[in-house]
């Protein structure tokens, strides 16, 4: 009878462990990790998009990559280990952007290198990946991706419609509309990050008020 109620929370579990990184912790309004490329490169939709996608994949490579071999990772080399896996991943993902667009990748610039130091592949590669099974590891990946490509669209999206009028360059408002440049620029980044933060933290804190 137990081993029944035990498969049969397997999928919730699974469920679970995929969402949390999509509301409950997600990387940015959550956590607030990797400030560092939210703020940078999410001056249009397909920058934002772009690296939130490269993101997503060395996330899940690498956290893969380290829960099959946790058993073998030395505990006293396993940050450099993980730094090396990550590495390799952050390597072949920026071959890939340069071979299928040379303009997206002079855009991203050296940001799809620093991927490498982003505090949230490491994260969870230290405390999830090396202490659950593949599967797991898998879905906390999947979940903890797609929320920090979520989180940096709608930067992107915001910033980009603000202070151009487009939308992956395509046209959103008039011709006559006046471009806040602002939002292209460093201080944009802050400003609509600071809004975005907010307006996550009050629609969670109304949904926990109804719940209780």
């Amino acid at each position: 009878m137990n081993s029944k109620i035990q498969h049969s929370d397997l999928p919730d579990q699974s469920m679970d462990t995929f969402l949390k990184g999509l509301w409950k912790e997600n990387p940015v309004f959550v956590q607030v990790l990797g400030m560092c490329p939210v703020l940078a490169v999410s001056n249009t939709a397909i920058n934002a998009l772009a690296m939130g996608l490269a993101t997503a994949f060395v996330l899940l490579m690498s956290n893969v990559l380290v829960s099959s071999l946790r058993n073998f990772i030395p505990k006293q080399v396993r940050i450099a280990s993980y730094i090396l896996i990550i590495a390799t991943f952050v390597t072949m993902t920026d071959y890939a952007i340069q071979a299928i667009s040379v303009d997206l990748h002079k855009s991203l610039g050296a940001f799809i290198s620093l991927i490498v130091v982003n505090c949230l592949i490491l994260s969870r590669a230290e405390a999830f990946a090396s202490k659950n099974t593949v599967g797991k590891s898998m879905l906390d990946a999947l979940g903890m991706g797609f929320g920090f490509v979520i989180a940096l669209f709608c930067l992107g999206a915001v910033r980009e419609i603000l202070g151009n009028g487009t939308l992956f360059n395509l046209r959103v408002f008039p011709e006559g509309f006046q471009a806040w440049i602002v939002m292209i620029l460093p201080a944009g980044g802050f400003f609509t990050l600071a809004i975005w933060l907010l307006v996550f933290n009050l629609y969670k804190e109304r949904k926990e008020r109804h719940e209780h």
